[in-house]
């Protein structure tokens, strides 16, 4: 049995498929039951509960083999730290409680770093926390900047004919799709071939400019001039808080944002056949194809 956190999210959904298409037992834990109920219609196991609930959590990883672990984004966060340090402490001492011995955990590039990256040092302090488990084998996957972002440029594509946001368009990183880091944590949750505290990063197919990505994008799309346009910083805080995120997490976007322009972390990093995931920008444009053709429909409508 494995129990999936965020498994209503892009990752945990995906990886509870692979699972459940293996024939594995798998819980999935989420707040809606009614979003849960496209896996259990697969033959999941539904905890339905709220991760601030340490009782609940507990009882959600009781008996399992292996857990996927993640702080779910709560983008109406006053104080984004505080929330995030709730759920880490409440998923660490679910594992302690429930006797949880093999744990995938979902962080990020730069959680290496104890500061300057914005919502990534809840991740490194999540990280530090779950390491300091005694006799829990830990992997945690530092994933790379998600194609799926990019996907939030469709409003603005549609209003203003242009993508954009405070990440410098020239600015070369690694790219991956959810795809391929659902992949790796059903494959190592199964496998549980690790022993101690371990970090994997997951870069993705290959480095490029949001500039290039945005690129082919649009050429999916039939925007063939499409552009990428850095929006200063204030600009871009701005533009995130009118779309209904907290001035807070806001802040920390744009510290994250500075953190990849100067080059302090998701830069230059070193490639392996390991660390390297399948899924090209070419392929991943089929995905933001449909859902911009949604839009189209939509507004057809």
């Amino acid at each position: 049995m494995y129990a999936i956190t965020g498994a209503t999210g892009n990752i945990g959904s995906k990886a509870a498929e692979i699972l459940l298409a293996r024939k594995e037992k798998v819980r999935v834990i989420g707040r809606d039951a009614a979003k849960l109920q496209r896996l259990v219609g697969k033959g999941a196991e539904a905890a339905v509960g709220n991760l601030k609930d340490a009782a609940f959590l507990k009882d959600a990883f009781a008996g399992v083999d292996a857990v996927f672990t993640m702080i779910p984004p709560d983008y109406t966060a006053t104080d984004y730290r505080i929330y995030q340090n709730e759920i880490g402490a409440n998923i660490a001492d679910a594992i302690v409680r429930s006797g949880v011995k093999y744990v995938v955990n979902l962080s990020s590039q730069g959680a290496e770093l104890p500061a300057g990256t914005g919502p990534i040092v809840g991740l490194h302090d999540q990280e530090e926390r779950l390491n300091g488990l005694a006799g829990v084998n830990v992997l945690h996957l530092r994933c790379t900047y998600f194609m799926e972002n990019l996907l939030m440029n469709i409003p603005l594509i549609n209003e203003q004919g242009i993508a954009g946001s405070a990440l410098r368009g020239n600015q070369k990183f690694s790219m991956i799709a959810t795809k391929d880091i659902a992949a790796r944590v059903a494959e190592r949750l199964v496998r549980r071939d690790f022993t101690g505290k371990n970090v994997l990063d997951l870069l993705g197919q290959r480095d490029l400019t949001l500039g290039e990505a945005i690129g082919i994008l649009g050429r999916k799309i039939g925007w063939s001039d499409l552009k990428y346009v850095q929006f200063p910083y204030e600009e871009a805080r701005k533009g995130m808080i009118a779309m209904g995120i907290s001035p807070d997490l806001s802040r920390l976007f744009i510290e994250m944002s500075k953190g990849i322009n100067d080059g302090l972390f998701a830069v230059n990093r070193p490639r392996t056949a390991e660390n390297t995931t399948p899924t090209t920008i070419e392929e991943f444009a089929e995905t933001f194809a449909a859902e911009f053709a949604a839009t189209q429909l939509k507004k057809a409508a």
